[in-house]
């Protein structure tokens, strides 16, 4: 780690060292860019002292280009998240324990519920704002003694988490395609390997998005983002004027316990599942905050005000779709296997299906692209800091595009090999889906636990935040704690019952798998070569 007496002495010797940064002037986006710095003798657009204040503190070299500007982050977050998209493309469980009324008020505590776990999220970006995200929050902010061990496990655990979200979301594009198809050849039987097939075409969209667009992502995230609100008002629009329509009564209080059970109240918490889906990852940014302009303030604005804008859009959009829904039992059962298809079918023609739809697909594939970008950042950190095997090959970034190739890469390689688990069991698949949720709430809860104890017991080490939650701070943090403590208990139950071994969530079975192997893999390599990134950090490392 280079201290600033290093810094001093490389002066000295006639040398200039990798951290000193020359002062340049730009003018990109009309932004003021008085401020905006150069690595040495390479430009690297969008650098501002802030940014490099942040990234000489924790230890860091500036690799990436900076290329997004403050819209273009939020572009990138609202797209990425795509909370309207998913909740009328991912809502069987909802509809399956809870019905009208459980869909509608699952989505309302879930909003207000991971809106407070996402504030905590957002002050650790503007006080870290770093690709690694969760796992070098935990590095920073746990107990010294603790720090390695637990930063490496929330590490594998994120990675996973992203990695598994990668792959739900080619698998229900592949998947929605053939239900497009259902609805225009009733005599279509889809079947699982062309489903694969399909998300093999998508991983092809994004690895070639993602390695030769990468530069011109942020101009495609903000003409995206118009597509996200039209397409929005479109649907809604659409729905409300050519639909049939439920009673007022029927939406907010008809509640349907058709998973079978025990209570109406223990199906409720197993239906939320469909309103978490559609209201996580709004921490996208974080991993993508080296190559955000002025990461410290941008980065979780950006967080905020996506999730505020999805949220409503989502609100607006659940209680459209659930006026405009004529049966929940027909829905379930309708041959697309998509209750919103059915929706559209009964409104409008198989041609405004089909337009409708297209818009969807167009918007979720837009998704996936960004959720890729966002999970080879964060695995290019990761291994970067050597938790990963095959570090120094994934945590390398290419000489001449200036991104983490080779993370954007593997990770289309693991959608791939995920999805061939879908040819033999949806059910293991399946599993493998709704792991995004259970990991990346353990990730969530160890992040802030972790700050909290920071906050409390030594926060002369909680590092500046432009973006601070201040005296709210601790209440903050012990409502997200308990809140994802809560959604990842629920995140493990079937949907239904009986419970046999096609209705089983097998995902408590991979969770504990992969915790145990990262456990494994600490003790056999981590302890070894991994050290926490906190050992980077100015100012710390071992002498707290």
């Amino acid at each position: 780690m280079s201290s600033r007496s290093d810094l001093t002495d490389l002066a000295i010797a006639g040398k200039e060292p990798i951290n000193s940064f020359k002062e340049v002037k730009y003018e990109i986006d009309g932004v003021d860019d008085d401020n905006v710095m150069a690595d040495g003798p390479e430009r690297r657009d969008g650098y501002t002292k802030n940014d490099q204040r942040d990234m000489q503190r924790m230890g860091k070299r500036q690799e990436l280009l900076r290329n997004f500007r403050p819209l273009s982050a939020l572009s990138f977050t609202t797209l990425l998240q795509a909370t309207w998209e998913f909740l009328l493309i991912a809502n069987t469980q909802g509809l399956t324990d809870g019905g009208l009324a459980g869909l509608f008020w699952q989505y309302l505590w879930t909003f207000i519920g991971f809106g407070i776990v996402m504030l905590s999220l957002a002050e650790m970006a503007s006080m870290a704002p770093i690709s690694g995200g969760q796992y070098h929050w935990v590095s920073e902010f746990a107990p010294a003694r603790h720090q390695k061990q637990l930063s490496y496990i929330t590490g594998w655990m994120s990675t996973l988490s992203w990695q598994a979200g990668s792959a739900s979301g080619s698998f229900l594009t592949g998947t929605i395609i053939q239900g497009l198809i259902t609805v225009n050849d009733p005599n279509y039987n889809p079947t699982n390997w062309q489903g694969t097939l399909l998300v093999f075409a998508m991983v092809l969209i994004i690895y070639i998005a993602n390695i030769w667009g990468a530069k011109s992502l942020p101009m495609i995230q903000n003409l995206l983002l118009v597509v996200h609100i039209f397409g929005f008002l479109v649907i809604v629009i659409v729905l409300w004027v050519l639909a049939p329509r439920q009673s007022a009564k029927n939406v907010f209080t008809q509640f349907t316990n058709g998973g079978g059970w025990s209570s109406m109240g223990v199906s409720l918490m197993i239906g939320q599942i469909s309103a978490i889906y559609g209201s996580i990852c709004s921490d996208c940014t974080a991993h993508m905050a080296e190559e955000v302009k002025d990461a410290g303030r941008n980065v979780p604005n950006a967080m905020v005000w996506s999730y505020v804008l999805n949220g409503f859009m989502g609100l607006i959009i659940v209680i459209t779709y659930l006026f405009c829904m004529p049966s929940v039992t027909d829905a379930l059962d309708d041959p697309s296997t998509f209750p919103f298809i059915y929706v559209f079918r009964n409104a409008v023609s198989i041609g405004g299906v089909n337009g409708l739809t297209i818009v969807l697909l167009i918007l979720v594939i837009a998704s996936n692209i960004a959720f890729n970008a966002s999970t080879a950042r964060q695995t290019f950190a990761f291994a970067r800091d050597k938790g990963l095997p095959f570090a120094s090959w994934i945590g390398r970034v290419h000489p001449t595009l200036h991104i983490p190739a080779n993370a954007v890469a593997v990770s289309c390689i693991i959608t791939l090999l995920l999805s061939l688990i879908n040819i033999g069991s949806v059910a293991a698949f399946n599993a493998i889906i709704s792991l995004q949720v259970c990991a990346l709430m353990f990730t969530y809860s160890i992040s802030i636990s972790c700050v909290l104890y920071r906050r409390i017991k030594h926060p002369e080490f909680l590092p500046h935040a432009r973006w601070s939650l201040g005296r709210m701070g601790v209440p903050i943090n012990i409502f997200g704690i308990c809140y994802v403590v809560f959604a990842f208990f629920w995140s493990f139950w079937p949907n239904a019952t009986p419970i046999d071994a096609s209705s089983f969530n097998y995902s408590v079975v991979l969770f504990m798998a992969v915790l145990i192997i990262s456990f494994i893999m600490y003790y056999v390599q981590g302890r070894k070569i991994y050290e926490g990134p906190v050992m980077s950090v100015e100012g710390r490392g071992r002498d707290e």
